[in-house]
């Protein structure tokens, strides 16, 4: 473990929580801790461009996931970085760092806090990220949840368009051009064209996030993640069971697709949300509910308490997804993780 002059803490509380800066020896990276660090852990990494206030709020201020994820574990927040909220530019003279730093730099903030072994969620870029890191430490992998995951190296087209994107960061910096090219990476058409409030919230909400990005800090994550490599030969090392979620308009369907066929059936199940883009997180958070349930039964992790209905701030009664009446009695059994799901629209309209 680090020494304590290895971190400064930030008390956040009207977040429940305290972010750490903390020193590694690949530079400093910021982690947001909530709950009783006594519980076990559960470590999150976003996707580019996005820190942990813009990537999994909408699941984790979600009443359901807190009476289930909170209740059963310590959620450290890992942001990219200089993704953090306030971040300065990190200095031109700062090492370049690739993907296999990124998960080295995992496991040291793990050893910072004392964790030997944690759960996993990462969405994208972060869930490349700690795939990595569960290929490399794999004995301090719990189990992986992923939400719209890549594992190959880069397409010829995918490549030349992501140093597009970073000629873009680097001359115009976070410009109105870049923003549309990073929502429609995260967010479905549906969700982008809509006029309903929920839904312009979560874009609007987004775009000023993507504001307070420093350009040439996401241009050295998006940089380290088209130099990635292939690591589908590999997939069948995984010692951990799998949870995958994607967006039926994800522009990485295919590949979540790709990463559940590798890793099999037996370990690994892929859940494919309706009328969803990548950021399954924001867009349809409740519909990551009952998976994420049964996938943390396996476990010993249970609900702090199910309740029958909520009642949201609009004053309308919906139904607690736990109870949603598409899920079925047998996928309790860990043997059918396999099945694809199709969860129904669960996002008020």
């Amino acid at each position: 473990m680090f020494e304590s002059s290895g971190s400064v803490s930030i008390d956040m509380e009207t977040l429940g929580g305290k972010e750490y800066v903390v020193k590694t020896s690949r530079g400093i990276i910021s982690v947001f801790v909530c709950g009783d660090q006594h519980k076990p852990a559960l470590i999150t990494y976003p996707d580019v461009a996005l820190n942990y206030m813009s990537c999994f709020q909408g699941l984790f201020f979600c009443e359901d996931a807190a009476s289930l994820l909170l209740h059963n574990f310590c959620i450290y927040h890992i942001d990219a970085p200089g993704h953090e909220l306030g971040a300065d530019a990190i200095s031109s003279d700062s090492p370049l760092l690739s993907v296999h730093d990124l998960a080295d730099q995992v496991a040291e903030v793990l050893d910072y806090f004392g964790v030997k072994k944690a759960m996993c969620l990462g969405v994208t870029a972060g869930a490349y990220i700690l795939t990595l890191f569960a290929l490399k430490y794999t004995d301090r992998v719990i189990g992986l949840i992923l939400v719209s995951p890549i594992c190959r190296a880069p397409s010829w087209t995918e490549w030349l368009y992501n140093k597009v994107l970073m000629n873009l960061l680097y001359f115009y910096g976070m410009c109105g051009v870049l923003k549309e090219c990073l929502l429609q990476r995260y967010f479905s058409k549906e969700l982008r064209c809509s006029m309903q409030c929920a839904e312009l919230d979560i874009i609007q909400t987004c775009q000023r996030l993507l504001d307070e990005r420093q350009s040439l800090n996401v241009m050295r994550f998006l940089q380290a993640i088209n130099e990635r490599h292939n690591l589908t030969e590999k997939l069948d090392e995984l010692k951990c069971k799998t949870l995958i979620f994607v967006g039926e308009n994800s522009p990485f369907r295919d590949e979540s697709v790709h990463i559940s066929s590798k890793i099999g059936k037996q370990g690994c199940a892929l859940v494919e949300v309706q009328a969803c883009g990548s950021l399954v997180t924001e867009e349809q958070p409740l519909a990551m509910i009952v998976p994420i349930e049964f996938f943390l039964m396996g476990f010993g992790y249970h609900r702090q308490q199910l309740n029958c209905t909520s009642a949201p701030s609009n004053g309308s009664k919906q139904i607690s997804p736990s109870k949603h009446s598409c899920v079925l009695p047998e996928l309790l059994s860990l043997k059918s993780l396999g099945i694809k799901l199709k969860p129904i629209r669960t996002r008020a309209t």
